[in-house]
Order: C-alpha cells, then structure tokens, then sequence
C-alpha cells in the first residue's frame, strides 16, 4: 500500500471509531413518504422532500403528458449541452426566472445548477479583501465554503444572538468598505427560524447588503410559498434571497432573487454560474411545472406544521430533548456513536432516520433530524416517540 494510502486508511479507522463514518446505500424512492432498502419498506423521515412533490406519481404523469416529438428537446432533453453562457441557455431557463421574478416582484432572478453552486458562487463573487461577512455561527457548510473562498475577512455570530451582532457591526463597519450579513432563515439542523426584521433593521441602520439563505423554508413558509421572508413580510427589504428547488420543489438547481444590478454583475462573475454546464431542460421545465402548483398548495403547509407541532409535543412529553419551530424536528443525543446506534434502531422498526454527527453540527451536539413532510399521516408517527425514548433509557 502507497504510504499516502497508509495514512488515509488510519485516518478512516479514526473516523470509524468515532461513530462518524458515513456511507451511501442503494434507495427506492416511493408514494407516500416511502422508500425501500434491502427489500423493506421505510417511512422516509430523512427526505427534503417536503412538499411530497417528487413522490407524486399523479404530478409526475401529468407533466410527462406534455411530452411530444415537436417539444422532445426544448423541454425535455436531458442535456444542455454546454454552460449557459456558450450555448447552454435555453428558452425554459428564461421562462423559468422570469416566472420567478413575478413570483418575488419587484426583482431579477438567477438560476444555478444547485444551492451549494449558488452559495459559493455569490459571496465570492461579492466580497472582497477590503469587505467584511457577519454570518450566524450554524449557518451550514456550503455557506461556510462560500465564505471561505471570498477575500472578505469573516466573522461568525453566536446563533441568533442579534445583540452580538449589533455589537459587532457597531464597532466593525466602518473598517470596511461593504458589509454581508449572511443567515439561514430556517436552520436545516436545528428547525429554528431567523428574526429576519430584526435582521433588516440591523442591515439598514449599518448599511450593510443582507443574504439569506431559504432552502428550508421556500414552498413551506409563506401564504404563497415564497419563504420565511414572505411570512415576516419583509420580502422586498432583502438585497440577496437564495432559494433551492432541491427541496420543497422536488426538483434539482436554486436560484437568487435580487435586484437587476446584482443579476448582471453575478451573471458575470460568479465562477459556479459561468463555468458549469447549464441544468437539463427537461429538470427545468419540471421546475416551471411545480413552481404553478405551490403557491395554492396552503392546505399541505398547514398539514405538515400540524404534523411538526404535535411530533414535538410528543417527544417533549416523553422527556426527549428537541428544539425549533418548523418541520425540521431535532432529537439531541449528544454522543454520536449513540446517535447512530438509535437511528439504526429506528430503521429496525420501519421509520428511516438518520443520525446527524460531526461536523456537519458542534461536537457533542449528535442528533436525530426528523423531516417531516406533507405525504405523512399522524398515525404513521404516533409510535416514534415512544420509541426514542425506549431506545435512550
């Protein structure tokens, strides 16, 4: 064995005998919040799949009846053949952020190929070695890479502690020529949610250009889908709204609301947007398909917050640990090797969750992400609870 080999191979043995090591296992996505492993069926609580939509078979056909020979290659080809600026940048790639824009108006809409593209394209793109980032100290990793590939000197808040930010802006601004306030909206591993007023308050009064990230929340929060933002009723008080079709929309790519100003200079600047294949028109179209349906779709955010809200008062009442708002519900175990050992548990019952480790979260702060989702029903998780708490006593 190379002696470079050696070395990884001690290292994946640490990782091991931490209870960190991680592995990809062959899934069958199926209706009704289901997937199979192995031959066995699962309730999948492990999926961002939040409003059902990439499970609906009924969604699905009824966007492939649209498939004929004369529209075979504009909207369902499944190549672009080439990054959207060689010739890659075909006609649902406008339709698609023009529909955006109506969706957020007033604004401009840029569409990247994922939410990690997006995220460590735009403040790079942005911040400079004269500029300074303020980030929430949980905000995840492909935000943390962003800000590690900036010139911009970062600094990281204690999480949703806005009177540390305050101070730091405070004595901080005026070292700097422009300063990013960058936050989630809604925490992907903790379910909690941003005081996004608060936030515009602070970006107004220190002049400084507010990025957030609603991965979790677009097509979940919102009368009409459009995120925490639109919940709060700041939607138009926000210079940078990142959002994924990963998720809610049951799709692949995300995309960035702003002003026309900072749509062109990202077109021209942001190295994950120019030198990366553009998506598949048959994925956008998809996303022009589903982007009709969410915001009518109250009825399935009402189901899955009442879902979350009685989940959480469940686990409470069983004198488990847990935490935030919306249908992202930690279970905090603590050890990791303890986390994985209860999730594997779980999957001996039917219920497919995984054990959330380091470092994607703190060290010693292991849990269960429990992901609920609108193609749930209350009785199929009525037993979790009872369960996790047989399984930690």
């Amino acid at each position: 064995m190379h002696p470079f080999e050696r070395q990884l191979t001690d290292q994946l043995k640490r990782i091991q005998e931490h209870g960190l090591e991680r592995r990809v296992l062959p899934l069958r996505l199926l209706a009704g919040a289901k997937i199979s492993h192995g031959g066995r069926q699962y309730l999948n609580l492990a999926s961002n799949d939040y409003l059902g939509l990439a499970e609906n078979q009924d969604l699905i056909s009824t966007f492939y009846q649209g498939l004929n020979r004369d529209n075979l290659l504009d909207r369902f080809g499944p190549g672009s053949t080439a990054s959207r600026l060689m010739t890659g940048n075909h006609p649902v790639n406008m339709e698609l952020e023009d529909r955006l824009a109506e969706l957020y108006s007033p604004c401009r809409a840029l569409v990247f190929n994922s939410g990690y593209h997006a995220n460590i394209g735009i403040l790079p793109a942005l911040a400079g070695k004269e500029d300074l980032i303020v980030a929430d100290k949980l905000c995840h990793a492909s935000l943390i890479d962003g800000m590690r590939l900036s010139r911009a000197t970062v600094i990281r808040y204690p999480h949703l502690d806005y009177e540390r930010l305050s101070s730091i802006l405070s004595k901080m601004r005026n070292r700097y020529q422009q300063v990013f306030i960058v936050t989630e909206s809604v925490f992907s591993m903790d379910g909690d949610m941003a005081d996004l007023g608060r936030l515009v308050e602070l970006k107004e009064e220190h002049q400084a250009v507010l990025y957030v990230d609603e991965a979790h929340s677009v097509g979940l929060r919102g009368l009409r889908g459009r995120g925490l933002a639109e919940e709060q009723q700041v939607l138009n008080q926000i210079d940078l709204l990142v959002g994924t079709f990963g998720k809610a929309y049951g799709g692949q790519g995300a995309f960035v609301i702003c002003s026309q100003v900072l749509c062109d200079y990202l077109l021209n600047t942001a190295r994950s947007f120019i030198f990366t294949t553009g998506l598949p028109p048959v994925s956008l179209a998809w996303l022009l398909f589903v982007l009709e349906q969410i915001p009518t779709m109250e009825q399935q955010r009402r189901h899955v917050q009442e879902l979350s809200d009685r989940l959480r008062h469940a686990l409470t009442a069983r004198g488990l640990v847990t935490g935030g708002a919306t249908n992202i519900v930690p279970v905090m175990i603590g050890d990791a090797g303890e986390a994985v050992r209860t999730a594997d548990r779980l999957r001996e019952h039917g219920f497919w969750v995984n054990a959330v480790r380091p470092p994607t979260v703190p060290m010693g702060t292991a849990r269960l992400r429990l992901s609920i989702t609108s193609a749930m029903k209350q009785e199929e998780l009525a037993p979790l609870p009872g369960l996790i708490a047989e399984t930690l006593s």
